[in-house]
């Protein structure tokens, strides 16, 4: 009897021994009453994922190439934004300053509030911090109120607490607030911090793109020499047909663009390039609009 009695308090003992563990965030000792690898502690609110995946760290080859990467995106669009803008000043103005004076004083003040607006929004997005979280105690109990680590987790990477809203970046090696995700064209992540700024790019370029490609056609319009067309007698292309006649205006198009000068040339690059690039922000900007709604949904239903 003796010995049953033993082993039955043998048995508990284990069995609180294993389901025995410390908290991470306040550093209390909590008793489970089952195994789990995720559980809560009930004083400070720190939760702790054991089942939590370690990526494997980063070569410093592979850090430095991603490091990089960012540096030349990020210049290859400031210079692109440069060119835009000077070789539209270059092509353009000499067009509407033949209009009238103040048609081209409108467009000169048109175009320096776009391209300050942009290359500003650009400077904000791309080297002003995306959200760092604020500082606090943890690891001793004396340190951490009740509910002071409220939903955080711990992060393996950056080795100290990590709140609800915050995700770890490799790329800025740092845990964003709010990250939406880590953009390479302006060589950091898009938080808390700057997705106001990063919106109101995309923004900016999209109209920007949308006013240089209107002033390349308008520009071209007058800077293209006249078509000349062979045969074109009105029984004749009655009798060509439609496929016909788009065929004999291609052809007209492609003798007078030879003919063009410069100014044509890079007028025809500016409304293809700022079309093509109209589009992709367009697309980037309805993604995050799009993801910063699911965002808001989900932290309302939590």
């Amino acid at each position: 009897m003796d010995e049953e009695v033993a082993k039955a308090m043998h048995c508990n003992e284990s069995v609180i021994e294993y389901f025995e563990t410390a908290c991470w965030g306040c550093g209390l000792r909590l008793h489970l009453a089952s195994y789990s690898p995720i559980f809560k502690c009930g004083w400070c609110g720190a939760i702790t994922d054991r089942n939590q995946s370690v990526r494997k760290a980063d070569s410093v080859c592979f850090s430095r190439w991603r490091g990089l990467r960012d540096r030349f995106f990020v210049a290859l669009l400031f210079l692109f934004m440069i060119f835009v803008i000077c070789a539209g000043v270059w092509a353009v103005y000499p067009v509407v300053f033949s209009v009238s004076y103040l048609y081209g004083m409108f467009h000169c003040t048109l175009t320096a509030i776009l391209s300050i607006c942009t290359i500003l929004s650009f400077y904000l997005s791309a080297f002003r911090s995306a959200g760092t979280q604020t500082n606090v105690q943890w690891g001793s109990y004396p340190v951490v109120g009740k509910g002071s680590l409220e939903n955080y987790t711990f992060c393996v990477y950056c080795g100290k607490p990590k709140s609800p809203r915050s995700h770890h970046c490799r790329s800025c090696k740092m845990c964003v607030l709010d990250m939406d995700h880590h953009c390479p064209f302006i060589g950091n992540c898009v938080g808390a911090a700057n997705h106001r700024s990063f919106i109101a790019f995309l923004i900016a370029v999209v109209v920007s793109c949308t006013y240089v490609v209107s002033m390349s056609i308008y520009a071209g319009y007058h800077v293209w020499p006249p078509l000349e067309y062979e045969h074109l007698a009105l029984a004749r292309l009655s009798s060509l047909g439609a496929i016909g006649a788009l065929k004999l205006v291609a052809a007209a198009l492609a003798n007078s663009a030879l003919l063009l000068s410069a100014r044509g040339l890079l007028l025809i690059y500016l409304a293809f390039a700022s079309l093509s690039v109209e589009i992709v922000f367009r697309f980037l900007l309805g993604s995050a609009n799009a993801m910063k709604l699911q965002q808001r949904l989900s932290s309302k239903l939590l």
